[in-house]
């Protein structure tokens, strides 16, 4: 099985392990020169660039009527969800719903004895854009990265949401895209895809009205655009190339953990999967699994491609060590299979989320339970974290002081703005001094 070995016995053994992993970080400064073009062009002529890239790449009949989805549409889609789909969608949302709910923070103040108030207001944005890829040719739509960033910003209070979407060969959104959406409340959605589409959401167009944080998965392209528009606009995240680590014991199964390694290299030749292990003949018996496995998938070819480029098995000679390797890495996902792992749990310092034990594998998390499934990619969990509510929201100080309060402190004041060379600033203050 096209899947590398790698005997972990400590730190000395990290340098070699992080310079492979790296290799899946490359920049390519041509798309940075054609996503720049892109932008431009979408600020400059709107609509029409719209219309025109997306005639170039989906679907050579697009007009500018088709940019918006009409309710009709939307309504439409209805009859071609089955019924029983409709109902995990909806159980899908509650289950995500509940659980942001409890990331949402007050707005709070403290006053002192002297009179003054400090505190901090907690407010949304006014406005988001998802950006929701449409799959293979639309037809495999992420419906679940619809659910994860739209809850999180209805939680936090956004008031104003725009879904876009690359439309099919003809000009279509899939319905089952459109029906997610109007099981989330959201009527604004466009067809448009890529660069453009992000350009749209953030310069905003004839049709398109510019929104204040963006957010949501994508190609080259449209993590490139995203990068490029930071500081114009908020983001959820940059996201590289997405990666599982599953540490596993004796007692693991070997055919759940191979369909747990599949399950991360099925998304992209890029992604990694690795088996950490200090079980004896776990590896042999999970990269045979991996063989039959494999050859009944779908997209095993680009899940074959990703494990022998990026998938291991990594051999420790016991759990902190394991642990080590997994702190070092940060993974996306980690998954802890083996027995007890809430013994372990306070030892985890670096993931963006955690699956416990042998009965949590990763889409679990990825659709049903609740957190967010838009996580920190290659080693950034050791400083980011998971989008959440707070992803949607902004924070302001609040400041509140006396007469008293500048008679006691505006020398002080002044003093450390002269000594800073801002004389305007130490006069603000004295002004007021009595």
């Amino acid at each position: 099985m096209p899947c590398r070995d790698i005997n972990y016995s400590g730190k000395q053994d990290w340098s070699e392990v992080k310079q492979w992993l790296a290799g899946r970080v490359n920049p390519d400064s041509k798309v940075d020169s054609i996503v720049k073009d892109i932008l431009s062009r979408v600020k400059n002529d709107g609509d029409q660039a719209l219309v025109d890239y997306t005639r170039q790449f989906d679907c050579p009949g697009f007009s500018k009527n088709m940019l918006k989805v009409s309710m009709d549409q939307a309504r439409m889609a209805y009859t071609e969800v089955e019924t029983h789909d409709l109902e995990i969608i909806e159980e899908a949302i509650r289950n995500v719903r509940n659980f942001h709910r409890r990331q949402v923070e007050e707005s709070w103040w403290t006053t002192g004895e002297d009179g003054t108030i400090l505190g901090q207001l907690i407010r949304p944005v006014d406005r988001v854009g998802l950006y929701v890829p449409g799959g293979q040719g639309g037809e495999t739509p992420l419906i679940s990265s619809m659910i994860m960033n739209a809850v999180p910003a209805q939680v936090a209070g956004v008031k104003s949401i725009a879904v876009i979407s690359p439309p099919r060969k003809d000009g279509t959104l899939n319905p089952y895209i459109l029906a997610t959406a109007q099981e989330l409340g959201i009527s604004e959605i466009y067809a448009s895809g890529s660069a453009w589409a992000i350009g749209a959401l953030a310069y905003g167009t004839e049709t398109i009205a510019p929104c204040d944080v963006i957010a949501g998965p994508g190609n080259i392209f449209v993590a490139t655009a995203k990068g490029q528009l930071v500081g114009e606009v908020g983001i959820d995240m940059i996201a590289g190339p997405s990666e599982v680590a599953i540490l596993a014991d004796e007692h693991a199964d070997p055919s759940w953990v191979a369909a747990d390694l599949l399950s991360q290299a099925e998304h992209d030749p890029l992604a990694a999967s690795i088996l950490i292990t200090w079980a004896k003949d776990l590896g042999h018996k999970v990269k045979e699994e991996l063989k039959k496995q494999a050859a009944l998938l779908p997209r095993g070819e680009i899940a074959l491609k990703s494990l022998e480029d990026w998938g291991a098995i990594v051999t420790v000679p016991d759990r902190e060590t394991g642990i080590e390797f997994v702190n070092n890495m940060a993974p996306e996902h980690l998954e802890l299979a083996f027995e007890d792992p809430w013994s372990s749990l306070g030892l985890i310092k670096h993931a963006g989320a955690i699956f416990m034990g042998h009965f949590t594998p990763e889409p679990v998390g990825d659709y049903f339970a609740g957190p967010n499934h838009v996580l920190p990619t290659v080693g950034t969990a050791r400083f980011s974290s998971a989008l959440s509510v707070e992803t949607f929201t902004k924070k302001s100080s609040l400041i509140y002081t006396d007469q008293n309060y500048v008679n006691r402190h505006g020398g002080k004041i002044a003093r450390l703005a002269r000594l800073e060379g801002l004389e305007a600033h130490a006069r603000s203050v004295e002004t007021r001094l009595k």
